[in-house]
């Protein structure tokens, strides 16, 4: 793979997964079953959330470096989890009705400080449908950022060190994606009352606990390494979506199961992996990774690896769907009509 320190890498035409999805459903139209919701997810919340509360509480008369380390070591575990179940609330793959998955997405967002679930919903469907177009899609770093960055290694540990900051400057570009509706009020009323609440019952320790299991949970941790794993070409220059499958989804409910999860967003993370099975013809020449603290380490010191290291494309594309946590089969025939 050759650098391009200077550019994105610039293409026509839609994203791959559309049309992957498509030919999954023909070879194995039995891949329908697995949509549906997994209310079991909402008990993982609530331990999570209950553990984060737990060693807040244990953690509240610390000294500062038993803070940061059990946050680093323990609290970014389950912050990182919380966020994946976020995630899942974002596709209404918990409940079926959307106040219910509204309401486990603002419970997970809890213990990450920062009122984030619903404004995460929102932008992160624009990704789903819009994947590579620069001002729709604020996975894609700013232009900004990747002529600071760029393939320094300093440059790059910081820049992940402060990745929660570069992702909500980027959210600024990306206005289309932007609301300001009932829920999200709702996320800012609820989080600030249960901020306010960790604080009044435990101290500031507690909170800079819960906040720091946040902050490390996506930035410079392996853990972090998820979202170079995504989407950065990392590989293949023409690979654009890369899976993770190592140990750590067990931990972080498949989450790695990228590519799996863009093809058909209407499955939830416990048949991620069944998709896999079910359809290997289509996975498995595809390349992934194993091991998230071996791509953190390439990623900082690979000079061949740079923010400019993503796909992008002008061209929004004949695009009708509004809703990628609709199930996949509907979305086709939106597209089909």
């Amino acid at each position: 793979m050759r650098n391009k320190p200077n550019n994105f890498t610039v293409v026509s035409g839609t994203e791959p997964h559309r049309i992957r999805t498509r030919k999954i459903i023909k070879a194995h139209p039995e891949v329908k079953k697995l949509i549906g919701k997994n209310p079991a997810t909402f008990l993982i919340i609530l331990v999570c959330v209950a553990s984060q509360i737990g060693i807040a509480y244990l953690v509240r008369d610390a000294a500062w470096y038993w803070v940061l380390g059990a946050a680093y070591l323990v609290g970014a575990f389950f912050s990182h989890t919380l966020f994946v179940t976020i995630h899942e609330a974002a596709h209404n793959l918990i409940f079926k009705k959307l106040w219910q998955n509204v309401a486990a997405g603002i419970i997970a967002n809890f213990p990450s400080v920062i009122p984030s679930a619903i404004s995460f919903k929102n932008f992160h469907l624009k990704h789903h449908v819009f994947q590579g177009v620069h001002e729709l899609d604020a996975d894609l770093p700013d232009w900004y950022e990747a002529r600071l960055i760029r393939n320094y290694s300093i440059g790059k540990a910081v820049w992940l060190l402060l990745f929660p900051l570069f992702q909500g400057i980027r959210t600024i570009r990306c206005r289309e994606a932007a609301v300001l509706d009932k829920y999200v009020i709702s996320n800012i009323v609820a989080q600030l009352a249960f901020d306010v609440a960790i604080v009044y019952f435990f101290g500031w320790a507690a909170l800079a606990y819960l906040f720091l299991s946040f902050w490390f949970s996506v930035s410079l941790h392996p853990l972090g390494a998820r979202w170079i794993q995504e989407h950065y070409l990392t590989l293949d220059p023409n690979q654009e979506t890369y899976s993770y499958y190592g140990q750590l989804n067990g931990v972080n409910l498949n989450v790695g199961f990228h590519n799996e999860h863009h093809d058909m967003p209407s499955i939830p993370w416990n048949n991620l992996p069944k998709l896999k099975a079910t359809a290997p013809e289509f996975y498995e020449p595809l390349l992934a990774h194993r091991s998230y603290t071996r791509l953190l380490f390439r990623f900082l010191f690979d000079q061949e690896i740079s923010l400019f290291s993503r796909i992008v494309r002008k061209e929004r594309g004949s695009v009708a769907i509004t809703d990628p946590s609709t199930p996949d089969v509907m979305m086709l025939q939106k597209q089909e009509a």
